[in-house]
C-alpha cells in the first residue's frame, strides 16, 4: 500500500510541474501575442491551469476547503476573461468608429438577415438553372433518341 501511495505522490508532484511549465508558456504567449485575442486566451488558459493545480493539491493533501478555493478561483476568471473580451471588443469598434449600441447592432442584424436571403435566392436560381440545364440535356438526348428510331424505321 505504501508503493501505490508513493506512486500516486510523484504522479501528482509530475503533474503539478508539467502544468507548471504549461503556465510558464502561456505566460510566454500572453506578453509575445500578436494579437489581443491571443492574451486573452493565454490568461484564460492560465487560470485554468491554476485551477488545475489547485484541484491537484485538494486531492494530494486530502484538504477538502481546496476545491472551494477552486470553483471561487474558478468564477473569477472567468469574470476575467468576459471583463477583457468586452474591453477588447469596446476598443476594436472604436477603431473602427462603430457604436455598440443596441439600435447598432439590430442594423447589422437585418444587414446580415438581407444578406443571408439574397445568397439563398442565389442558390435556388443557382438550382434552377442546373436543373434546366439537366432538362435541357435530357430533352436533348431523348430528341435524338426519337430521330435515330425514326431513321431506323425509315431504312427498314
Amino acid at each position: 500500500m505504501e508503493i501505490i501511495g508513493q506512486a500516486y505522490q510523484g504522479l501528482f508532484v509530475a503533474a503539478i510541474l508539467l502544468l507548471a511549465f504549461l503556465i510558464l508558456i502561456s505566460i510566454l504567449r500572453s506578453v509575445i501575442g500578436p494579437r489581443i485575442a491571443d492574451r486573452i486566451i493565454a490568461i484564460n488558459m492560465i487560470g485554468t491551469m491554476i485551477i488545475m493545480i489547485i484541484a491537484v493539491l485538494s486531492v494530494m493533501l486530502d484538504q477538502n476547503y481546496l476545491v472551494d478555493i477552486c470553483l471561487i478561483y474558478a468564477m473569477i476568471s472567468f469574470l476575467g476573461v468576459v471583463v477583457l473580451c468586452k474591453i477588447y471588443t469596446g476598443v476594436y469598434l472604436q477603431k473602427k468608429g462603430r457604436k455598440a449600441t443596441l439600435e447598432a447592432v439590430m442594423e447589422n442584424i437585418r444587414i446580415q438577415q438581407q444578406n443571408d436571403c439574397t445568397c439563398q435566392h442565389d442558390d435556388n436560381t443557382r438550382q434552377h438553372d442546373d436543373n434546366t440545364r439537366q432538362q435541357g440535356s435530357s430533352d436533348s438526348s431523348a430528341i435524338a433518341a426519337l430521330t435515330q428510331n425514326q431513321s431506323e424505321k425509315e431504312g427498314e
